[in-house]
């Protein structure tokens, strides 16, 4: 069986002050042409549909189009809510869409429960784990403790009890929206830590053939088996060296996987360019970027006049400007933006504590700051999905 997967389409969203939505109609297209050139069986999107919660109406009209097209070929789809999305939202009328071979898999308490299809060699189970927000789902699941790995093994269990209740040689393909250990974040996903934790093992999705991830925007291969799509489009500079893809998974008869590459349209290639504005204005080895989407960062000791203005007659697409100069780090002239950067709010609040303090929290203190960062991010995410 021949499976193409994707995630992170995030429609609606922006690449900076770049309205994007005429490249993700152009990725759609290229999705649609796929499925039809390379005989596509089946198709899976791991979460992240939308932008936000509640997306714009013109992000909301390309999703009922692609749904249309994708319908219109006869390959089932199924699609699970991410982190970004609103699960509530996505999953309206899934019933009614499901008649025409689109399964929104949006509901927690329905990830043991499978859309099963056909082909030669017998049936494959495809389970939709939906994003699973660890302060929400809890009781759904029955875990004391909330976190990504104990809400995703509670999750897994179900899969595994359903699949062992099947026929022999049923193979099985896991949709999941996670942030698992191996994988290599980019600047432009959301901030998914619980307790100090956001990656879950690889060894949560043992028994299954193929789990198909969503949430981390470059393609990667965490096993042979447990792979990343990554976003088909950039929307941070941070994604400068990824390549655009989708995962095109041929599934055997005894479960053996091989997966391909295929590459998706490029709207423009990004540059990220550093050094004083002079030499970036002079350079004659920065050509080859003039075309592209540029990040520059400047290292003169002194802000130059008109940095901006000036790249844009070189660069036309110029769309983020960052001034470094180059100091060391105990400079007190270092950026507050710089000394924090790669901290997390944990690290941010235990140094507060400590300078105030004289010195830092202790364990018990340590662990009721990390609970009101649980509970103020959870709180966010109820604020934002809640009518």
């Amino acid at each position: 069986m021949r499976i193409l997967h994707t995630s992170d389409w995030h429609l609606g969203r922006a690449f900076h002050r770049v309205n994007m939505l005429g490249a993700q109609a152009d990725f759609v297209s290229h999705l649609v042409t796929t499925v039809r050139e390379r005989a596509v069986d089946a198709v899976v999107v791991s979460g992240d549909v939308y932008d936000r919660a509640v997306p714009p109406l013109a992000a909301v009209e390309l999703f009922d189009d692609t749904l249309h097209r994708l319908a219109d070929l006869g390959v089932p789809t199924v699609m699970i809510s991410g982190n970004h999305d609103s699960a509530r939202r996505l999953g309206v009328g899934a019933g009614l869409i499901d008649r025409a071979g689109i399964h929104l898999r949006t509901v927690p308490s329905a990830c043991g429960t499978p859309v099963v299809i056909s082909d030669a060699f017998g049936d494959v189970a495809l389970y939709g784990l939906p994003y699973l927000e660890p302060a929400l789902v809890k009781g759904e699941f029955g875990v004391e403790k909330p976190g990504h790995e104990a809400v995703l093994a509670a999750a897994m269990d179900r899969v595994r009890a359903d699949l062992a209740g099947r026929r022999p040689g049923t193979r099985s393909v896991v949709l999941a929206h996670a942030f698992v250990t191996g994988g290599e974040a980019s600047g432009s996903e959301r901030d998914i830590t619980v307790g100090g934790v956001a990656a879950v093992p690889a060894g949560v999705f043992d028994g299954v053939d193929y789990v198909a991830l969503g949430h981390l925007h470059g393609s990667q291969t965490i096993t042979g088996r447990v792979r990343y799509s990554g976003s088909p489009l950039p929307y941070s500079f941070s994604e400068a060296d990824h390549r655009k893809s989708m995962w095109l998974v041929d599934l055997d008869a005894d479960g053996t996987v091989a997966a391909e590459r295929v590459d998706c349209p490029v709207p423009r290639e990004l540059a990220r360019i550093r050094g004083m504005l002079e030499d970036l204005l002079d350079d004659p080895e920065l050509a080859r970027h003039e075309e592209a989407w540029v990040e520059a960062t400047l290292t003169d000791p002194v802000r130059p006049a008109d940095p901006m203005a000036r790249l844009i007659e070189r660069f036309p697409h110029t769309l983020s400007l960052v001034f470094d100069p180059e100091r060391s780090p105990d400079d007190p002239d270092v950026s507050y933006a710089r000394r924090l950067a790669g901290r997390s709010d944990q690290e941010i609040a235990d140094d507060f504590v400590a300078h105030v303090r004289g010195a830092g929290p202790d364990e018990d203190e340590q662990t009721v700051l990390q609970e009101a960062f649980d509970a103020v991010r959870a709180d966010a995410v109820v604020r934002e999905v809640t009518p």
